[in-house]
């Protein structure tokens, strides 16, 4: 017990040297799942090892401590199991055929890995490749997609800048290529495509914004042209209300699944504002709110008879 407490102090102060707002007493409390006046023992054992920390006064009077920069340089290494986190992430970007993002994790470990005391490193090298390779990815049938990083990279810079692109764009719908000019908004990483979240710079569909495979753009241009993003609008909101990346107008849906996969069921997360009940004979009804009746028999299918659909009725048809 009292090995854990000083790691969780170690982790206070890293956390509070990783932060330039500083910490409070409530995030304290809330992150360590202790109580207000464990959390105050926390921070007054902080403040005593490192008298360095700084208080800072929001304008509602609540108190937040942060310590300089630089101060832990010498208590802060990296694990095997850490370092093995960050190699699998990287590998599971290649995997999804992100190019970009596995690149900038290598970056990443690269920087981490020239960090480390060489005695240190020595000693966790061994550990962090056993632990790789007792990783695994199960391998799923299908095309791969190609997404140019170049492609990417030019995205992410408009998206930053909040500047307008041009993409040549190809519909296999009809097999034509347009050319749009956008506000591009984000990315959303579906299990089959992955795709831009964008608006029509020109208004023509006012502030609705769209899906565009990543995969289909084959050229993009960004524009020396600022855009302001739809007030409100919120990423994370927008993929919540779809089931997958397909977006319609969001239903209630209802799914009951027999006692034989009510247990399995129950261990998925089909939506994220999803509600879960377990009935009295065994069964399990998930409900929640979303669009996307395309993704959705798509998924079902692969429950076979395990699964019916409640709501919305006549699904079948």
């Amino acid at each position: 017990m009292a090995y854990e407490k000083t790691y969780d102090l170690l982790d206070l102060a890293i956390w509070m040297q990783s932060t330039r707002e500083g910490v409070s007493l409530n995030e304290i409390a809330a992150k360590f799942s202790v109580s207000r006046r464990t959390a105050e023992r926390m921070r007054d054992m902080i403040i005593t090892r490192f008298p360095q920390t700084e208080e800072i006064i929001c304008d509602n009077n609540t108190k937040r401590w942060y310590i300089p920069q630089g101060t832990l340089k010498d208590f802060i290494q990296f694990s095997a199991e850490e370092l093995s986190v960050l190699e699998t992430a990287a590998a599971l970007f290649g995997e999804k055929q992100l190019p970009d993002k596995k690149e900038i994790f290598e970056n990443i470990i690269h920087k981490i890995r020239a960090g480390i005391k060489s005695d240190v490193y020595r000693r966790i090298e061994p550990d962090a490749d056993a632990l790789l390779e007792a990783e695994g990815f199960i391998c799923r049938p299908g095309p791969k997609l190609i997404i140019d990083k170049k492609i990417l990279a030019a995205i992410r810079q408009a998206i930053l800048a909040c500047h307008q692109i041009k993409i040549s764009y190809y519909n296999k719908m009809s097999g034509k290529t347009s050319v749009n000019t956008l506000d591009p908004y984000g990315f959303l990483y579906g299990e089959r495509n992955h795709y831009l979240v964008a608006r029509h710079s020109d208004g023509y569909f006012g502030d609705e914004v769209h899906n565009f495979i990543l995969s289909n753009i084959k050229s993009v241009e960004v524009l020396d042209v600022p855009f302001v993003p739809v007030k409100g609008f919120n990423l994370q909101s927008y993929a919540e209300l779809s089931f997958g990346a397909f977006h319609e107008e969001p239903f209630e849906v209802e799914w009951l699944f027999d006692k034989e996969s009510a247990d399995e069921a129950a261990q998925y997360i089909f939506h994220p504002k999803q509600k879960m009940r377990k009935n009295d004979d065994g069964t399990l009804t998930v409900t929640f709110k979303a669009g996307g009746r395309l993704e959705m028999d798509w998924h079902l299918y692969t429950w076979g008879g395990h699964v019916r659909v409640i709501k919305p009725k006549n699904w079948e048809k």
